[in-house]
């Protein structure tokens, strides 16, 4: 049976390829998009790939979800050191859901070492470039495959 994931990205992932190579890489968030789908399609998985700078947007994303997607993939950026609103999103969405982070938060700033939606997640990737979302679409097709055994 095709299962549905969904890939929320946070603030400022938009300009992915310009911003902080160094932290980021030069992938356009274009390219990432057709990689996953690329990925996913390899896995038979139906894929929505979203990114939104407004933090209320990605409530509403998450909400909207937990009767449309089997699993979530969330690169929440700048919003996983902020926002418990996001957190509780997560929390009520009861479904599999892995958080992302293209850089090592945990060997960034101290202030992006503290992650808000950790402790509600199923899992994480951290600091393995955009190889983490092709690394996470994998992951996430394991936890729903062995959902169903």
């Amino acid at each position: 049976m095709t299962k549905n994931i969904l890939i929320i990205n946070g603030p400022n992932l938009n300009l992915l390829g310009e911003r902080e190579q160094s932290q980021y890489g030069s992938i356009t968030l274009d390219k990432l998009k057709d990689d996953c789908i690329k990925k996913c399609k390899e896995l038979n998985i139906n894929l929505e790939f979203t990114q939104s700078n407004i933090e209320g947007e990605i409530v509403n994303i998450i909400q909207e979800a937990r009767n449309m997607y089997d699993g979530i993939i969330i690169n929440a950026a700048a919003f996983t050191h902020t926002s418990v609103a996001i957190r509780d999103a997560l929390s009520i969405f009861k479904k599999p859901s892995i958080e992302l982070h293209i850089s090592n938060i945990y060997r960034r700033e101290e202030f992006r070492q503290k992650s808000l939606i950790s402790d509600v997640v199923t899992g994480g990737i951290f600091g393995l470039g955009s190889d983490g979302y092709i690394l996470a679409i994998i992951s996430m097709q394991k936890i729903l495959e062995n959902e169903n055994r």
